[in-house]
């Protein structure tokens, strides 16, 4: 870690109020490091970002400045600044690298090879499904699961990592001392042992819907793919993946119903020209000429490819159903189905039918929807 000293002033530049990333950048490839800015004449800084400037000649904002000290001093708890051997590598190829890191967990994390998961808040039983299990199989094969600890597919993805024993990083668009949502508590607490979360902002900084999309390009910047599962037209989930493509990583997106609306988003980035799976291998094959081997999880990727420690390459195949409610499921397809539609198909009874119902809830086959409808899951 710096001295106190060399990251008071990089918490200088960074908290004073009216210098953004920018002004920033602009500072540091003038002077190199913020002591040296601190040392500028008054003209030297105007030349440089103009009025802006004069937030720096005034008192810095030292409560906060002592605050994040103070935080960074605790066990797991790191603030990476641009000058850090253990700044991740990959933001650095990226137009607006933040200046500071606020990090919790293992830094090293931030430079492992990662595949970023992301997708709808308002997620369908299957879309949850989906992003569990394709997180836990490319966790199983040593990928990082980059996500955004958001409700529904986020909190999914790292949900399937850490049920792997993998890693994921969680990228949050508040200060790292607030969960949000508050709901996930539990599960920073279990990212942040398994992995890191990472975030840009200051500390107490509350959850704003202008925070998001920034959070959504490091999760673009830090991995070497983008998976999107399930996701509406308008959902920030786009705007990670269209992030992705212009740095140049991969963008997957995983298919869904025609009628619904949270597989839109997907149609769209597939007819864009992002890549359609079915599987976790597919990702893996188009993951793998972009590693070139020279991981260790590219490497373990190969030999799991060649089958090498026996285990599959795919998302594991489910087990056919042979039980009597097997008719009934045949009847349910992926899109979903209403009761009364179901009653006139079967030619059953709606006792019968809900009887049976349960039975493919309770073995995990179907998801029950609102207005007595259900969704296939197998």
């Amino acid at each position: 870690m710096k001295t106190d000293s060399g990251l008071a002033a990089w918490l200088r530049l960074t908290l004073t109020p009216g210098i953004g990333g920018e002004s920033q950048r602009r500072l540091l490839a003038a002077w190199g490091l913020p002591e040296a800015i601190f040392t500028r004449s008054a003209a030297d800084l105007h030349a440089v970002i103009g009025q802006r400037a004069n937030q720096l000649l005034n008192d810095p904002p030292q409560a906060a400045i002592d605050a994040a000290l103070a935080w960074a001093e605790l066990p797991g708890h790191r603030i990476l600044t641009l000058a850090d051997a253990d700044y991740p590598q990959m933001l650095l190829d990226t137009p607006d690298p933040p200046s500071v890191l606020y990090v919790l967990g293992e830094p090293r994390h931030l430079n492992q090879s990662s595949l970023g998961v992301v997708g709808s808040r308002n997620a369908t039983p299957q879309g949850l499904r989906n992003a569990e299990e394709f997180s836990a199989a490319l966790a199983g094969r040593g990928w990082q699961i980059v996500s955004g600890m958001a409700l529904g597919i986020d909190t999914a993805a790292h949900q399937g990592a850490l049920r792997a024993g993998g890693v994921t990083v969680a990228v949050i668009g508040t200060g790292i001392d607030r969960v949000y949502p508050a709901r996930n508590h539990d599960l920073a607490r279990r990212i942040a042992a398994q992995g890191a979360i990472v975030s840009e902002f200051a500390l107490g900084t509350p959850a704003m819907a202008g925070n998001f999309p920034r959070r959504n390009r490091l999760i673009a910047g830090l991995s070497r793919g983008v998976l999107v599962i399930e996701a509406a037209v308008e959902s920030g989930s786009l705007i990670t993946a269209r992030l992705a493509g212009e740095l140049g990583r991969e963008v997957f997106a995983i298919p869904g119903s025609i009628h619904s609306p949270q597989a839109r988003g997907c149609h769209r980035l597939i007819r864009d020209g992002a890549k359609l799976v079915e599987t976790a291998e597919h990702i893996e094959e188009e993951l793998r000429p972009v590693c070139g081997f020279s991981t260790p999880v590219c490497r373990r990727a190969e030999a799991i490819h060649n089958g090498a420690d026996g285990l599959s390459a795919v998302v594991p195949d489910v087990v056919v159903d042979t039980s009597a409610e097997s008719g009934l499921l045949a009847l349910i397809g992926f899109d979903s189905v209403s009761l009364d539609e179901l009653v006139a198909a079967s030619g059953q009874t709606t006792e019968t039918l809900l009887a049976a119902l349960l039975e493919l809830e309770l073995s995990g086959q179907i998801a029950p929807l609102p207005g007595n409808r259900y969704q296939r899951l197998l």
